[in-house]
């Protein structure tokens, strides 16, 4: 089975909200994921989360630490996603790839269709939040 290794993070404010986005391609065209994308050979999840997050939203953030690392396996292909909880440095959350996005709270989190493998980590997330 095809292997993907991709950081993901879950960008936080002081309100207590997540930044969600939306798909605007691919099988799971509407689902929604926490922003980010696939490592490059030699990159670190953190760098690959830096480089992502500045070419999908035209953002810096700061990559506070790891949550979890989710192992999932879809019908083509087995995910490894490094989760890690962030915030904005600088920059003004853009969207140059995806449909749509939201702030989200921790009652707010169940409200959208999130991809599957990214359905546990939301419950880990509201966890954190309250």
């Amino acid at each position: 089975m095809k292997q993907i290794e991709v950081a993901a993070a879950i960008i936080h404010n002081n309100e207590g909200q997540i930044f969600a986005t939306q798909r605007g391609y691919g099988d799971f065209k509407d689902f929604w994921e926490f922003p980010g994308g696939k490592m490059e050979p030699g990159e670190t999840p953190e760098e690959t989360l830096r480089r992502e997050i500045w070419e999908e939203l035209e953002t810096q953030i700061v990559v506070e630490r790891l949550v979890t690392t989710v192992e999932w396996d879809y019908p083509s292909f087995h995910l490894t996603m490094h989760c890690f909880w962030c915030h904005v440095e600088s920059g003004s959350l853009t969207l140059k790839e995806h449909e749509a996005a939201q702030w989200l709270g921790a009652d707010e989190l169940d409200n959208v269709n999130w991809l599957p493998a990214d359905k546990g980590l939301v419950e880990k997330i509201i966890r954190i939040l309250e």
